[in-house]
């Protein structure tokens, strides 16, 4: 389940952290600032998506959610995004399509379209792109971590034929730390990021599992995989780590990973190398010792993220605040 304290101050519109300069925010259902032009209403829309994930959490009665799996959707819809020659991206939702349907990185990402559905049906006003970067936004946000800016503009293909080439989403082992750090760097630097937002964005590694049926990979990278915060990185520096030998009893049989001292923890050695290199681990360091911090470079990051590639009508108005 969600932290309910944490939850109900997002859904108020209260920002987990004081964000200077001129921003975009997801609005909450309430806020006046929702022009009548304005197109789809987001603050219904985060609504019935809120209302989704709790409904959801509430029937799986596990303590799992998907809060991580709408989070890594938006992250897989955004992540294809080349600078070089423009491709990629979110616009367009071609993951509904083969081929990014099937590719290997987007295992199990088939829960989550299919859930939005229900909201889709509700909002059908709000195009399927929009929708699914959004859904990762109200995710973060109802779990108690930073203010998105976001905005509308996003639209839909009609099949995958514009599809980027398999291959572009980050890879969690390359086979040496040596070549997974530079795995990371060359994935994330396409996308026209630097190390320091690397770094953050990886801190979204708070929510969510990895699941055995999907990526091979098992078990959640925290102790509350449904609320935001920066204790992946305090348990990066602070905890230790071993290669993971046997799972409830028997001898693991599964790719290369992490554990921490219960057993109950892992991490990816694509977590692991944010540790192993220096200029990387000055970065984990910091957002160790300062959450606000993290939720600044975190919201920056994430938002810059999801609107690579998009070409956004001038039409769409930005609303400001100081």
């Amino acid at each position: 389940m969600m932290n309910a304290a944490r939850t109900a101050a997002s859904r108020l519109g209260a920002p987990a952290v004081t964000v200077s300069a001129l921003l975009l925010y997801s609005l909450p259902a309430n806020n006046p600032a929702h022009a009548k032009d304005a197109g789809p209403d987001l603050g219904a829309i985060r609504e019935s998506i809120a209302t989704l994930i709790e409904t959801d959490s509430e029937k799986r009665g596990d303590g799992t959610s998907l809060t991580g799996t709408f989070v890594r959707l938006a992250w897989h819809c955004s992540g294809s995004y080349s600078k070089e020659d423009g491709s990629g991206g979110s616009d367009g939702a071609r993951m509904r399509f083969n081929p990014e349907a099937s590719w290997g990185g987007n295992a199990g990402l088939g829960i989550a379209r299919d859930a939005l559905e229900e909201v889709k049906k509700k909002h059908p006003e709000i195009s399927y792109a929009d929708l699914y970067t959004y859904a990762g936004v109200v995710a973060i946000e109802e779990a108690g971590g930073p203010v998105i800016p976001f905005r509308l503009g996003r639209t839909d293909c009609e099949d995958g034929s514009t599809s980027p080439p398999d291959g572009r989403l980050p890879g969690a082992d390359c086979g040496s730390s040596a070549k997974t750090t530079q795995h990371v760097r060359d994935v994330f630097y396409r996308m026209g990021f630097n190390d320091r937002e690397i770094v953050a964005l990886l801190g979204a590694h708070a929510l969510g599992r990895c699941h055995t049926d999907a990526s091979g990979y098992w078990g959640p990278w925290t102790f509350a995989e449904n609320t935001m915060s920066n204790e992946y990185f305090r348990l990066l520096v602070e905890e230790r780590w071993s290669l993971k030998n046997t799972h409830e009893g028997k001898p693991w049989d599964g790719p290369d990973q992490y554990e921490d001292s219960t057993g109950q923890l892992m991490m990816l050695p694509s977590d692991m190398v944010l540790i192993k290199d220096p200029e990387f681990r000055k970065i984990v360091e910091i957002y160790a010792k300062d959450e606000d911090e993290f939720f600044k470079d975190f919201a920056s990051a994430f938002s810059k993220l999801l609107e690579l590639g998009v070409s956004f009508p001038a039409s769409k108005p930005w609303y400001k605040f100081w």
